[in-house]
């Protein structure tokens, strides 16, 4: 979460004040998420609000907040209900002028960047361990295993719409590029 930081500001460098979104009830690990990113944040000059939905009205009133002052973005923590309301939180970002970063299908609907690992590789993980279990190894003596691949998705459009210039070194990093 920490690198979400980072990307954030790197690409909207105005920004010295975040949100945070997400859904109590749909996310187990908001309180690491939610820390990691009170960590990292100093070290970019960022505040952070932890900012709880549960519904269309709290995330359009959240966001609105945000926007009354200049400086501030978005972190939208990875979750189902992301998933679900995108388009109201991307929608929301968008009208008022907001920089956004969360999952690909945000940053694919309208978000500026999503960075994340590859949901695929880490399920085909899994079911490699599973094999393994099944095939009578002890899951104490198996390794933790950690994402090892991760994608950079920056939509440009987006970025056009906030007035926000992305780097050269940013899209060169990037897999995939919205335009």
């Amino acid at each position: 979460m920490g690198k979400w930081v980072q990307l954030l500001k790197e690409v909207a460098p105005r920004v010295n004040r975040v949100a945070v979104i997400f859904n109590p009830g749909f996310t187990p690990f908001a309180t690491f998420f939610n820390r990691s990113i009170e960590a990292a944040a100093p070290s970019f000059a960022i505040t952070v609000t932890i900012a709880p939905v549960h519904d269309d009205a709290e995330i359009e009133e959240v966001i609105a907040s945000v926007a009354h002052e200049p400086g501030g973005g978005l972190i939208d923590l990875p979750e189902g209900f992301s998933v679900a309301h995108r388009d109201v939180i991307t929608a929301a970002a968008l009208g008022h002028g907001l920089p956004l970063i969360g999952l690909a299908e945000l940053a694919r609907a309208g978000g500026l960047i999503a960075y994340a690992f590859n949901t695929v590789d880490v399920h085909a993980q899994a079911a490699s361990y599973i094999d393994r279990i099944l095939k009578g190894a002890s899951p104490s003596d198996l390794p933790v295993q950690q994402p090892t691949k991760y994608s950079l998705i920056i939509n440009l459009k987006t970025a056009k719409a906030l007035g926000l210039t992305i780097s050269e070194r940013i899209l060169d990093l990037a897999d995939e590029v919205i335009e």
